[in-house]
């Protein structure tokens, strides 16, 4: 099994005639995905040809579901037109759309978050690098080819680089599911979500949490893992040598005086029986000592 998607998913791309969604689209279907359309009312009823297949081009998402039976979106679209393209999405009833697209307004992505769960569409993102479920389906940008093995381990984090990096170093282990949650202020799907998610998954015997500085996220994470989850959970912060008051990479990176401090989230995590690493290859080293038992 896997989480957020698998096999069976049918997605749609939400601007996948640009350079960027053409590109990503090509290397989804190279991992298997079931891309069943793309979305623009420019294009609509033209097929885009990527490599060996042609992909329709749909004037809404609407339209793509009523053709393909499609449950899940990614969406490329620029800044300015991303929050159209949600609420557009979300009024269609997608199940999950995945919003890689960075540097989204955070008005606006209060704004398309509020919406899309006033009608029970999962956002994953903003700003994100998306979710891979190896040889089943990967939405978004996760290089298919650095974890192509499905196995015991579920990861979740907040930051691309290091998603990659995890599923680098333990690519001999392998994942049921792999999720970029991304590192803006507002994000739609959580750490909890995706432990939540990882704790009721079978095929799911270890979890990886990886969070960097501010917020308080990884501390809420780590009050529902003393709580929910009876899983082993192995973590990684970055962010140990970030100076206070200067944003890191992510928008919602920053640290405020004693608030959101890589060691305050590692006590954290520690206190509710997390093992933390040091470095993402000690974290790595972690996980699979834990799985031997």
């Amino acid at each position: 099994m896997a989480i957020l998607i698998g096999k069976e998913s049918k997605v749609l791309v939400q601007g996948m005639t640009g350079a960027e969604g053409m590109k990503h689209t090509r290397r989804m279907l190279a991992a298997g995905t079931q891309i069943v359309g793309g979305v623009n009312p420019r294009k609509a009823g033209r097929t885009v040809d990527l490599d060996d297949r042609a992909v329709p081009v749909f004037g809404s998402v609407r339209d793509g579901m009523e053709a393909t039976g499609a449950d899940v979106t990614v969406v490329f679209v620029p800044p300015p037109f991303a929050k159209a393209a949600v609420v557009e999405a979300a009024d269609a009833g997608i199940g999950l759309a995945v919003v890689i697209t960075e540097g989204i307004p955070v008005h606006d992505a209060v704004s398309f978050h509020a919406h899309a769960k006033d009608r029970g569409t999962r956002i994953l993102g903003p700003n994100c690098p998306g979710v891979i479920s190896p040889g089943q389906s990967n939405a978004g940008i996760i290089p298919a080819d650095i974890a192509t093995k499905p196995g015991r381990i579920g990861l979740v984090s907040k930051s691309g680089t290091l998603t990659y990096q995890l599923m680098h170093e333990l690519r001999d282990t392998g994942f049921s599911t792999a999720v970029g949650i991304g590192g803006d202020p507002v994000i739609g799907t959580t750490h909890i979500d995706c432990l939540t998610a990882f704790e009721n998954d079978p095929d799911t015997e270890l979890i990886v949490l990886i969070g960097e500085i501010g917020g308080d996220a990884e501390e809420r994470a780590a009050a529902h893992i003393a709580q929910h989850i009876t899983k082993p959970v192995v973590g990684y912060i970055a962010g140990f040598t970030a100076p206070e008051g200067k944003t890191m990479g992510h928008a919602g990176a920053i640290v405020s005086g004693s608030s959101g401090t890589a060691a305050a989230k590692q006590k954290a995590l520690e206190a509710a029986g997390v093992a933390v690493g040091a470095t993402p290859t000690e974290t790595a080293r972690l996980a699979e000592e834990r799985l031997r038992g």
